[in-house]
Protein backbone atom coordinates (compact mmCIF):
# COMPACT_ATOMS: atom_id res chain seq x y z
CA UNK A 1 0.00 0.00 0.00
CA UNK A 2 3.10 2.21 0.32
CA UNK A 3 3.79 2.12 -2.82
CA UNK A 4 0.55 3.06 -3.90
CA UNK A 5 0.72 6.02 -2.12
CA UNK A 6 3.87 6.97 -4.66
CA UNK A 7 2.75 5.60 -7.44
CA UNK A 8 0.07 7.90 -7.51
CA UNK A 9 2.03 10.83 -6.58
CA UNK A 10 3.84 10.46 -10.01
CA UNK A 11 0.52 10.48 -11.46
CA UNK A 12 -0.68 13.62 -10.02
CA UNK A 13 3.12 15.04 -10.97
CA UNK A 14 2.41 13.94 -14.60
CA UNK A 15 -0.78 16.12 -14.74
CA UNK A 16 0.26 19.05 -13.16
CA UNK A 17 2.71 18.70 -15.83
CA UNK A 18 0.22 18.14 -18.38
CA UNK A 19 -1.60 21.09 -17.49
CA UNK A 20 1.42 23.66 -17.76
CA UNK A 21 1.62 22.71 -21.07
CA UNK A 22 -2.14 22.68 -22.02
CA UNK A 23 -2.25 26.37 -20.22
CA UNK A 24 0.72 27.20 -22.35
CA UNK A 25 -1.04 26.70 -25.91
CA UNK A 26 -4.10 28.40 -24.73
CA UNK A 27 -2.16 31.42 -23.63
CA UNK A 28 -0.62 31.45 -27.14
CA UNK A 29 -3.75 30.85 -29.22
CA UNK A 30 -3.40 34.04 -30.72
CA UNK A 31 -0.01 34.14 -30.95
CA UNK A 32 1.45 34.70 -34.70
CA UNK A 33 3.25 31.70 -35.93
CA UNK A 34 3.34 30.00 -32.38
CA UNK A 35 3.21 26.17 -32.49
CA UNK A 36 1.25 23.81 -29.76
CA UNK A 37 3.07 21.30 -27.54
CA UNK A 38 2.46 17.92 -26.60
CA UNK A 39 3.23 16.17 -23.39
CA UNK A 40 4.27 12.83 -23.30
CA UNK A 41 4.78 10.19 -20.51
CA UNK A 42 6.44 6.96 -19.88
CA UNK A 43 5.94 4.42 -17.62
CA UNK A 44 8.46 4.01 -15.07
CA UNK A 45 10.54 1.07 -14.00
CA UNK A 46 8.43 -2.59 -12.99
CA UNK A 47 9.12 -4.46 -9.97
CA UNK A 48 9.15 -7.93 -11.40
CA UNK A 49 8.01 -10.61 -9.08
CA UNK A 50 8.00 -13.52 -11.68
CA UNK A 51 9.28 -13.09 -14.98
CA UNK A 52 7.03 -14.07 -17.68
CA UNK A 53 8.45 -17.29 -19.60
CA UNK A 54 9.49 -18.79 -15.91
CA UNK A 55 9.47 -22.61 -16.02
CA UNK A 56 6.58 -23.50 -13.85
CA UNK A 57 7.29 -27.19 -14.17
CA UNK A 58 9.25 -29.52 -16.46
CA UNK A 59 7.18 -28.96 -19.52
CA UNK A 60 5.35 -25.42 -19.29
CA UNK A 61 6.02 -22.13 -18.66
CA UNK A 62 4.71 -18.93 -16.69
CA UNK A 63 2.97 -17.36 -19.47
CA UNK A 64 2.34 -13.80 -18.06
CA UNK A 65 4.60 -13.36 -14.87
CA UNK A 66 3.89 -10.73 -12.06
CA UNK A 67 5.00 -6.78 -12.50
CA UNK A 68 4.34 -3.80 -10.81
CA UNK A 69 4.70 -0.88 -12.09
CA UNK A 70 5.69 2.39 -9.91
CA UNK A 71 4.32 5.08 -12.05
CA UNK A 72 4.78 7.76 -14.59
CA UNK A 73 7.25 10.26 -15.78
CA UNK A 74 6.77 12.72 -18.41
CA UNK A 75 9.34 11.83 -21.38
CA UNK A 76 9.22 14.78 -23.84
CA UNK A 77 7.35 17.95 -24.34
CA UNK A 78 7.18 18.17 -28.11
CA UNK A 79 6.50 21.09 -30.60
CA UNK A 80 4.17 19.87 -33.31
CA UNK A 81 4.96 22.10 -35.97
CA UNK A 82 1.60 21.67 -38.78
CA UNK A 83 0.77 24.47 -40.54
CA UNK A 84 -1.71 27.18 -39.13
CA UNK A 85 -4.50 28.55 -40.76
CA UNK A 86 -3.42 31.90 -42.82
CA UNK A 87 -4.96 35.45 -41.84
CA UNK A 88 -5.41 37.88 -44.66
CA UNK A 89 -4.16 41.21 -43.18
CA UNK A 90 -3.59 43.24 -46.25
CA UNK A 91 -0.54 44.45 -44.49
CA UNK A 92 2.58 44.89 -47.56
CA UNK A 93 4.82 43.45 -44.90
CA UNK A 94 2.97 40.51 -43.12
CA UNK A 95 4.31 37.42 -44.28
CA UNK A 96 3.97 33.67 -44.04
CA UNK A 97 5.44 30.30 -45.10
CA UNK A 98 2.96 27.99 -46.64
CA UNK A 99 4.92 24.55 -46.08
CA UNK A 100 8.05 24.02 -44.53
CA UNK A 101 10.25 26.66 -43.34
CA UNK A 102 11.81 29.49 -41.18
CA UNK A 103 12.35 33.23 -41.50
CA UNK A 104 16.11 33.90 -40.23
CA UNK A 105 16.00 36.44 -37.64
CA UNK A 106 19.67 37.72 -36.29
CA UNK A 107 19.49 38.61 -32.50
CA UNK A 108 21.43 41.29 -30.71
CA UNK A 109 24.28 39.23 -30.27
CA UNK A 110 24.25 38.37 -33.54
CA UNK A 111 23.29 34.75 -33.56
CA UNK A 112 20.67 33.69 -35.93
CA UNK A 113 17.52 32.55 -35.29
CA UNK A 114 14.62 31.15 -36.40
CA UNK A 115 10.51 32.00 -36.73
CA UNK A 116 7.64 31.14 -38.12
CA UNK A 117 5.72 34.80 -37.30
CA UNK A 118 5.95 37.00 -40.51
CA UNK A 119 4.47 40.10 -38.60
CA UNK A 120 7.74 42.61 -40.05
CA UNK A 121 8.28 46.01 -39.56
CA UNK A 122 10.41 48.45 -41.13
CA UNK A 123 12.90 50.63 -38.57
CA UNK A 124 14.41 54.06 -38.98
CA UNK A 125 17.10 53.12 -41.34
CA UNK A 126 14.55 51.18 -43.47
CA UNK A 127 15.67 48.01 -42.98
CA UNK A 128 13.21 44.94 -42.56
CA UNK A 129 12.86 44.26 -38.87
CA UNK A 130 10.42 42.05 -36.41
CA UNK A 131 8.44 43.69 -33.85
CA UNK A 132 11.14 43.24 -31.37
CA UNK A 133 13.59 45.44 -33.70
CA UNK A 134 15.18 42.08 -34.06
CA UNK A 135 16.71 42.11 -38.62
CA UNK A 136 15.85 39.79 -41.17
CA UNK A 137 18.96 37.83 -42.79
CA UNK A 138 19.63 38.31 -44.87
CA UNK A 139 19.05 41.76 -43.85
CA UNK A 140 17.00 43.80 -46.47
CA UNK A 141 16.62 47.69 -47.07
CA UNK A 142 13.36 49.41 -48.05
CA UNK A 143 14.30 52.83 -50.06
CA UNK A 144 13.20 56.01 -47.92
CA UNK A 145 10.45 56.74 -50.97
CA UNK A 146 8.91 53.14 -51.55
CA UNK A 147 5.23 53.50 -52.10
CA UNK A 148 4.39 50.08 -52.70
CA UNK A 149 5.91 46.65 -51.86
CA UNK A 150 5.26 43.42 -53.80
CA UNK A 151 6.78 40.03 -51.76
CA UNK A 152 7.06 37.24 -54.33
CA UNK A 153 5.99 33.58 -53.60
CA UNK A 154 10.17 33.20 -54.14
CA UNK A 155 10.77 35.62 -51.46
CA UNK A 156 11.76 38.17 -53.86
CA UNK A 157 11.24 42.07 -52.44
CA UNK A 158 10.54 44.45 -55.24
CA UNK A 159 9.41 47.87 -54.45
CA UNK A 160 7.92 50.97 -56.96
CA UNK A 161 9.30 54.25 -55.93
CA UNK A 162 8.15 57.68 -56.35
CA UNK A 163 8.33 59.06 -59.74
CA UNK A 164 8.88 55.52 -61.11
CA UNK A 165 6.90 53.25 -63.26
CA UNK A 166 9.03 50.28 -62.89
CA UNK A 167 9.77 47.96 -60.30
CA UNK A 168 13.16 47.68 -58.31
CA UNK A 169 14.54 44.44 -56.62
CA UNK A 170 15.88 45.38 -53.37
CA UNK A 171 16.53 41.32 -52.18
CA UNK A 172 15.05 37.96 -51.57
CA UNK A 173 14.43 36.30 -48.47
CA UNK A 174 16.20 33.23 -47.54
CA UNK A 175 14.38 30.47 -45.53
CA UNK A 176 15.57 27.82 -43.32
CA UNK A 177 14.26 24.37 -42.81
CA UNK A 178 15.78 21.29 -40.04
CA UNK A 179 15.70 17.65 -40.09
CA UNK A 180 14.03 18.11 -37.25
CA UNK A 181 12.07 20.96 -36.31
CA UNK A 182 11.07 19.38 -33.12
CA UNK A 183 14.41 19.23 -31.63
CA UNK A 184 15.02 23.33 -32.06
CA UNK A 185 15.00 25.52 -28.66
CA UNK A 186 11.71 27.61 -27.90
CA UNK A 187 13.58 31.21 -26.80
CA UNK A 188 10.42 33.15 -26.38
CA UNK A 189 9.63 36.31 -28.81
CA UNK A 190 8.58 33.54 -31.54
CA UNK A 191 12.00 32.61 -32.08
CA UNK A 192 13.46 29.43 -31.77
CA UNK A 193 17.40 28.66 -31.80
CA UNK A 194 19.02 25.08 -33.51
CA UNK A 195 20.16 22.38 -30.51
CA UNK A 196 22.59 19.09 -31.56
CA UNK A 197 18.83 17.08 -32.08
CA UNK A 198 17.61 19.71 -34.56
CA UNK A 199 20.34 19.70 -36.52
CA UNK A 200 22.21 22.45 -38.55
CA UNK A 201 19.99 24.69 -40.70
CA UNK A 202 19.35 23.82 -44.12
CA UNK A 203 18.85 27.45 -45.87
CA UNK A 204 17.53 27.83 -49.73
CA UNK A 205 14.70 30.46 -51.88
CA UNK A 206 10.88 29.54 -50.93
CA UNK A 207 9.37 27.36 -53.00
CA UNK A 208 12.42 25.26 -54.07
CA UNK A 209 13.98 21.76 -52.50
CA UNK A 210 11.29 21.31 -50.03
CA UNK A 211 11.06 24.70 -48.73
CA UNK A 212 6.95 26.43 -48.47
CA UNK A 213 6.11 28.99 -50.51
CA UNK A 214 5.47 33.27 -49.31
CA UNK A 215 2.07 34.70 -48.86
CA UNK A 216 2.30 38.63 -48.86
CA UNK A 217 -0.28 39.95 -46.74
CA UNK A 218 -1.31 37.03 -45.05
CA UNK A 219 -0.11 36.20 -41.17
CA UNK A 220 0.40 32.52 -40.40
CA UNK A 221 -1.80 31.96 -36.88
CA UNK A 222 -1.53 29.91 -34.23
CA UNK A 223 -1.88 25.80 -34.78
CA UNK A 224 -3.76 25.53 -31.32
CA UNK A 225 -7.16 24.02 -31.34
CA UNK A 226 -8.82 25.76 -28.55
CA UNK A 227 -11.48 23.10 -28.60
CA UNK A 228 -9.18 19.90 -28.43
CA UNK A 229 -6.96 21.84 -25.35
CA UNK A 230 -9.84 21.75 -23.39
CA UNK A 231 -10.77 18.33 -24.04
CA UNK A 232 -7.25 17.68 -22.85
CA UNK A 233 -7.58 19.97 -19.74
CA UNK A 234 -10.75 17.71 -18.42
CA UNK A 235 -8.68 14.77 -19.46
CA UNK A 236 -5.66 15.83 -17.41
CA UNK A 237 -7.93 17.04 -14.62
CA UNK A 238 -9.57 13.79 -14.41
CA UNK A 239 -6.52 12.17 -13.99
CA UNK A 240 -5.41 14.44 -11.76
CA UNK A 241 -8.61 13.57 -9.61
CA UNK A 242 -8.41 10.08 -9.99
CA UNK A 243 -4.90 9.68 -8.63
CA UNK A 244 -5.59 11.76 -5.69
CA UNK A 245 -8.24 9.64 -5.08
CA UNK A 246 -6.12 6.89 -5.28
CA UNK A 247 -4.00 8.23 -2.54
CA UNK A 248 -6.94 8.81 -0.12
CA UNK A 249 -7.74 4.94 -0.57
CA UNK A 250 -4.00 3.84 0.28
CA UNK A 251 -4.06 6.07 3.41
CA UNK A 252 -7.42 4.72 4.84
CA UNK A 253 -6.18 1.24 4.11
CA UNK A 254 -3.29 1.93 5.90
CA UNK A 255 -5.27 3.20 8.79
CA UNK A 256 -7.20 0.34 8.67
CA UNK A 257 -4.12 -1.97 8.93
CA UNK A 258 -2.68 0.32 11.88
CA UNK A 259 -6.28 0.17 13.95
CA UNK A 260 -6.28 -3.86 13.77
CA UNK A 261 -5.27 -5.58 17.25
CA UNK A 262 -4.75 -9.18 18.55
Amino acid sequence: MIKSLYTAATGMQAQSLNIDVIANNLANASTTGFKGSRADFQDLIYETARQPGTASSGDSTVPTGVQIGHGTKAGAVSKMFSQGELQNTKNELDMAIEGNGFFQITQPDGEIAYSRAGSFKVDEEGRIVTSDGFLMEPEITIPADTVAISVGLDGTISVKQAGSQTATEVGTITLARFVNPAGLSSAGRNLYTPTEASGDAITGTAGEDGFGSIAQGFLEMSNVSVVDEMVNMITAQRAYEINSKTIRTADEMLQMANGLKR
